[in-house]
This record gives C-alpha cells, sequence and structure tokens, in this order.
C-alpha cells in the first residue's frame, strides 16, 4: 500500500495522519483512535464490579495480501515484535502472490446433554425421528435469525457412553458469534425433550469446539525467496518443512508452534471485539483431533516451493456482544474494510499463518532471540525509569556490552544523565 513504507519507522502522530491521508479512516476516527477510552457507563455495563481500564497496545500488521486484496490488520498484544514478524511473515507471501483462504460453511454446534439413560441406541433413534419437530421449536425460539436467512439446520445425537448422549444442533447464525442466540434454542429443545420423552437433561451450551466453522488458509514460496545472506533459500525451507515436522511429531513443540500462531490470531481477534478465549479453546482442541497434540500448520517442499497450510476452527463475529458496542471495535472494521464474518475468519487465519512463518524462519536462521532482542531491550529501559529520549541510548549502550540485565542498564542510565 502506497504510503505505509518503512511505516515502523514514523512517529506516532505520522502514523495517525497516514491513515487520513490514504483514506482509511476520517480525521474524526483518527481522533477517536489517538484517545480511545473506555467510559466508565460502557465499562460497567459490559462487565461486574468495574474499576477501571486496563489498555494494552493495539498497532497495525501491514503485507497481508489475501485472495488478491491487500489488508491494514489491526492487532492487540503485549508481546514485543509479534506485529513486526507477522508483517514479515505477510511481506515474504506478499512475494509470491499472497494467501489464499477458504470457510467450507459457517455454522455453529450446541449440545443438550442428558444422563442416565438407560437404552442409548434407542433412545438416540427416538430424538433423531424427532428431528423436524425439534429444528421448528429451535426456530421458533429465536425468529429473528429466522428472518435474516439463518437459523437450524441440523440435529445429531452421539452416544458419550452407556448412560449419557449429546444432541447437538447445528445453527447458522449468520453475522454473530451466536453463544446466546444457540443458548435459548437448545434450552426450547431441551424442554421439549424432558417432556416428551421423560429425559434427564444434565445441561444445555454452546460447544466453542466449531468444527462446522473450519477455514483453512494456504500460501507458496519460491525457495529463492526465503534466501538470507549466505544462507541459501532452499536450505532455510527445507529447515522450515523440517521444523513444522516436529510439530506433527512432538507435543512440546507443538505446543510452543501453536502458540506462535495464537500470538497473531490472538491479537487479531481482540482487536476485532470477539472471544480470544473460546477461539484458544477450538484451536487447541483441534490440534489434538487425532489424540495426538499437534501443531496446527504444515509446512512442505514440493517442486521448488514452500507451502504453508493452517486450519482451524474461527468462530468470529461482526455484530453481537462487545463488537457491536465498542467504539475502538467499529474503527478496527472499517481498517480492515470488512463485508462480513467469514472474511473475518479469512483475515485471521492468514496472520496465523504469517506469523507461523515468520516464527520458524527466524528460529532455522537467527534464532528467535535476534529479532525480540531491540523491543525487550526497549522495555528494559522503561522498566528502570528511562524517559522516552533516554531510551534508544540506553538500548544501544546495551547491546554494545551485550549485556541484558537490569544492574547494566541502570548503570548506563546513570551515565547517560551524569554526562549532560
Amino acid at each position: 500500500m502506497n504510503g505505509f513504507s518503512k511505516y515502523y519507522q514514523k512517529d506516532r502522530q505520522t502514523r495517525l495522519n497516514i491513515l487520513v491521508e490514504q483514506q482509511k479512516l476520517s480525521s474524526a476516527e483518527v481522533e477517536k483512535l489517538a484517545q480511545a477510552e473506555l467510559d466508565f457507563e460502557l465499562g460497567d455495563t459490559m462487565i461486574e464490579n468495574y474499576l477501571t481500564q486496563y489498555q494494552l497496545p493495539e498497532g497495525l500488521a501491514l503485507n497481508y495480501v489475501i485472495d488478491g486484496k491487500e489488508y491494514l490488520i489491526p492487532m492487540v498484544t503485549e508481546e514485543p515484535s509479534v506485529i513486526a514478524a507477522a508483517s514479515h511473515g505477510a511481506q515474504l507471501v506478499k512475494k509470491s502472490g499472497g494467501f489464499k483462504a477458504q470457510v467450507k460453511e459457517r455454522l455453529m454446534i450446541g449440545q443438550i446433554v442428558l444422563e442416565q439413560v438407560s437404552d442409548a441406541p434407542t433412545l438416540a433413534k427416538k430424538i433423531k425421528q424427532q428431528q423436524d419437530k425439534l429444528l421448528t421449536l429451535a426456530n421458533e425460539a429465536h425468529p429473528s435469525i429466522v428472518s435474516r436467512g439463518g437459523g437450524a439446520r441440523e440435529l445429531n445425537v452421539r452416544i458419550l457412553a452407556p448412560d449419557m448422549l449429546s444432541v447437538d444442533l447445528v445453527v447458522d447464525v449468520k453475522e454473530a458469534m451466536g453463544a446466546n442466540m444457540l443458548n435459548t434454542m437448545l434450552e426450547a429443545c431441551a424442554k421439549y425433550l424432558e417432556e416428551e420423552l421423560a429425559v434427564e437433561v444434565l445441561l444445555s451450551i454452546l460447544s466453542n469446539y466449531a468444527t462446522r466453522c473450519l477455514v483453512k488458509v494456504t500460501c507458496e514460496l519460491p525457495v529463492e525467496n526465503l534466501t538470507k545472506g549466505e544462507i541459501s533459500g532452499a536450505k532455510i525451507a527445507q529447515k522450515i518443512a523440517s521444523a513444522s515436522r516436529l510439530a506433527q511429531l512432538d507435543p512440546y513443540r507443538a505446543t510452543t508452534h501453536n502458540k506462535g500462531i495464537m500470538n497473531g490470531i490472538d491479537a487479531v481477534v481482540i482487536a476485532s471485539g470477539n472471544d480470544w478465549r473460546a477461539v484458544e479453546a477450538g484451536a487447541h482442541a483441534y490440534a489434538a483431533r487425532d489424540e495426538q497434540y499437534r501443531g496446527l500448520s504444515t509446512w512442505k517442499l514440493k517442486g521448488g516451493k514452500l507451502c504453508g497450510e493452517l486450519e482451524l476452527p474461527l468462530p468470529l463475529a461482526t455484530v453481537g456482544g462487545s463488537v457491536s458496542i465498542v467504539p475502538l471495535v467499529k474503527i478496527n472494521q472499517r481498517l480492515l474494510e470488512l463485508e462480513d464474518a467469514k472474511e473475518l475468519e479469512k483475515i485471521v487465519a492468514a496472520v496465523g499463518l504469517g506469523q507461523n512463518l515468520a516464527a520458524l524462519y527466524a528460529l532455522v536462521t537467527d534464532g528467535i532471540q535476534k529479532g525480540h532482542m531491540k523491543l525487550q531491550l526497549k522495555s528494559l529501559a522503561v522498566s528502570i525509569g528511562a524517559k522516552p529520549q533516554e531510551v534508544s541510548q540506553v538500548v544501544e549502550k546495551i547491546l554494545a556490552k551485550k549485556a541484558r540485565d537490569s544492574a547494566t542498564a541502570q548503570q548506563i542510565l546513570a551515565e547517560i544523565r551524569g554526562n549532560k
């Protein structure tokens, strides 16, 4: 995008001005962005016992091209180098055409769990015979979603144990995440089952394991595009593929591999006002779907190209809950130029794969610490009391001394101040 070259080198006000100049946001929206605060009334509405606003930094990831469209992507995170890494991964992919993404379907699942079942197969058959009636009851419980083209679509019954069944309601929730909607539908169906079949209902609730809301994102990079200094692109690609294989074999590595993916995913989910805890739970469950915890992404060498793929459940919303009431979320939707929830899901998945590529690239070349170092040292300088105009001096002198401890930082700060 024109105007965003070396964006990271510009000061904050210049970054905000560019958003207006490039017609990404209006002057009024940028003013809100610059002074974003949660007022007491809104905070008190959102949570219990509201005291104050706990702030996290928001920045922009650049270079993301997904299905031919370039994006500015707001990310909220407290961890140094996450946004830089996400942008770097996207830059590598951009050179070869960007990411491709698809959402096969966008349906949510809710459960009515029945306990103290005496004959599970017979009861499962009886409930399945009631499918049409139960789908009708579910839709009558929430007619507004039906009027928008959504609603209950399927009913499935799973035998969890000889004495326990799960009745799974599958619902098209349109642009919402659908928790409240689904829970209302489930309770209506549960009441009918209790009255008509004399069953014992244990609970009725949405599942965050959204296996009917999967997003897949892929990319291909010619190996020569990965060349770094004297290390050939072919060698780097081979090492990335090997690191990916390791994450499929070893749950210890897979956990850290996936944490890196979620660095990017969580940051965009938070910026979009969605429930990042639900996304985390579903993603990690999906990583263990074959009874071994594995890396969510895979990287393989195919015909001179490094091919990446990431698939995971991403039940995200563009309306409802905090998405609809937090002013900054609406501004972030404007920055993303969103059309619908499916597009948001594609964006989030692409950031996860871009983040993963950057992490693996760093690991197999310079090591992960080099990319983190300057940002970590900035935090160290601030923590020992350096003022904004002193931070860069402290960081450069720490690097020169090849130290990273607070005692050395304090000594350097004292020397800087003593020389003034």
